[in-house]
């Protein structure tokens, strides 16, 4: 009987597989290109985990399935809000499969908190607000719950970066990757499927933190740490032993495939300050600052497992100390675009009115100001490209979205990091103390196209993307699904949907807590997305 299994490795890199493959160092993938391929995979402008494995899984693109990033403006508001499973607004392979009568075990896999009711189990992603410890609220159904224990936990803190910290660091990422693999082949081996897929994030926290590390031409390399021999390619190996203990268990019938939501290059030692930028250009005012430094004390020193006590105590405060740190000290009534000035989705919004309270570009301007403000950051420093947002989505969702998303520019071998300011340089030489990236520098590794796509069966595709991987699943089922954008990479053919019976709605889960906010916040900064 036909059965699929989705290894996906959240942050493999395509350069890192092919030269540690032809060094004999993964065994695992070069047997599964034996049998078929190994290639690199077209990613998502920008490559971010959010969106990208919910393309993965829903075979549309971002504009359509409606999870464009972690967070969304809250309408009317200067502040935002973080996105759930229930955001999502297209169905994912493990709907439709369950659907289909198909037993399914999803593991891990971003963007599915809180978890759905599924025909067989799914335990949620990173994205699910805890922090000490694991509760029932985080697996479907809740009585499974135990043989789940132990796959979330926050063993280091990753705001203070140190040399002692990297071998800690490493050892903890290293014993997470065995807790995750024995949960896996515990349910791979006993539960009933027909769709299995289980996400490993180990190897991007890796290569956001030891990238200098591992590239002995980093601008960010120093003698920290230098003792370690090849952080990165340890993770590497080691995940390629689980690939290879999932597939040894597995019989000739069942598609794998190994699948990253982006790849990893360097971080140049320059930061890139987007907003002081468009205020040099006239289109943005500064104000009086006020930012969250009691928030920013707790997370740079308080001990992980007692973070989220703290945040009980201090939730209300925090909330509005985080939105005054990421939109405060900004004139809004003579500002006319501006940046979150997020390192893994850099972008410009529009100040329109209409849909900010004090907005003050009109809605009939907005065409022609998207193309004026394209043309003069594309002029930017380390900017390659500026795209308004309706090039690179389409959908009913596309108003997610920043006005402008920005394609950072590699032609240097690494690229700056966007990093929040107020007032100064535009461009900035961070001193050494920073490059560690700990210290509200940017992370010194960062995603970048493209990703990784491993299968053992032959690829009638040469050039396979995100949006093909739902398709091909299907399409092996042989199992009707809704209208996608991708092709099944097994026929190069867009496999014909079926028509759908009842229309697909998202789950009535519920929405995270002001607390579960703020633990989610902390997990998303410690992983190197928020400053």
């Amino acid at each position: 009987m036909k059965r699929v299994v989705i290894i996906g490795l959240d942050g493999f890199s395509p350069d890192l597989v092919e030269r540690w493959m032809g060094e004999g160092r993964l065994p695992a993938l070069a047997a599964i290109r034996k049998r078929g391929a190994v290639l690199p995979l077209r990613g998502l402008i920008p490559p971010v985990t959010f969106p990208a494995w919910s393309t993965c899984v829903t075979g549309v693109n971002p504009g359509r399935h409606g999870l464009v990033d972690f967070t969304e403006m809250v309408p009317g508001k200067y502040t935002i809000r973080f996105m759930n499973s229930r955001d999502r607004k297209a169905p994912a392979l493990w709907n439709i499969l369950s659907r289909a009568g198909r037993r399914v075990c999803v593991l891990g896999v971003p963007g599915t908190y809180p978890p759905e009711p599924v025909n067989g189990i799914m335990a949620a992603g990173f994205d699910s607000p805890v922090s000490d410890a694991m509760d029932r609220s985080f697996v479907y159904p809740p009585s499974v719950y135990p043989r789940l224990r132990g796959w979330h936990f926050a063993e280091f803190q990753e705001h203070h970066i140190t040399p002692r910290w990297y071998p800690e660091a490493l050892a903890s990422l290293e014993r997470k990757i065995e807790v995750k693999e024995a949960i896996t082949l515990d349910l791979l081996l006993s539960e009933p499927w027909d769709f299995f897929m289980v996400v490993f994030g180990e190897a991007d926290t890796a290569s956001h933190h030891f990238w200098p590390l591992e590239d002995p031409t980093s601008p960010r390399r120093t003698g920290e740490a230098l003792g370690m021999k090849h952080p990165i390619r340890s993770i590497y190996e080691r995940l390629d032993a689980v690939v290879g203990r999932i597939t040894a268990r597995v019989d000739e019938d069942t598609l794998v495939m190994v699948v990253s939501d982006h790849g990893f290059g360097g971080a140049d030692n320059k930061a890139l300050h987007i907003n002081n930028y468009l205020a040099e250009q006239g289109w943005l005012r500064y104000g009086k600052q006020r930012g969250g430094l009691i928030k920013k004390a707790v997370l740079r020193w308080a001990p992980v497992r007692g973070r989220g006590r703290l945040f009980r105590r201090f939730q209300t405060y925090a909330e509005k100390a985080e939105s005054r740190s990421r939109f405060g000290g900004i004139d809004w009534r003579h500002t006319r675009a501006w940046s979150d000035e997020l390192d893994y989705f850099p972008s410009v919004r529009l100040n329109l009115a209409g849909r900010e309270t004090q907005g003050v570009v009109a809605p009939q301007a907005y065409d022609a100001v998207i193309r004026e403000l394209c043309g003069l950051l594309e002029r930017l420093p380390g900017v390659l490209k500026a795209f308004p947002r309706s090039v690179l989505y389409t959908g009913p969702y596309v108003s997610r979205a920043p006005d402008i998303v920005l394609d950072l520019d590699w032609s240097g071998g690494y690229r700056y990091s966007c990093i929040r300011a107020r007032r100064g340089p535009v461009l900035e030489n961070l001193p050494p103390v920073r490059w560690p990236g700990g210290k509200e520098a940017g992370c010194s590794g960062v995603h970048r196209n493209p990703a990784v796509l491993a299968a053992n069966r032959p690829l009638k595709v040469e050039a396979p993307g995100m949006l093909d991987i739902a398709p091909t699943v299907l399409d092996y089922l042989d199992i009707p699904g809704p209208e996608m954008e991708g092709v099944s990479l097994l026929t190069g053919t867009k496999p014909e949907a079926a028509p759908s019976r009842t229309e697909w709605m998202p789950h009535p889960g519920k929405s995270y807590t002001k607390e579960e906010e703020m633990l989610l916040e902390d997990r998303m900064r410690s992983l190197g997305y928020f400053e």
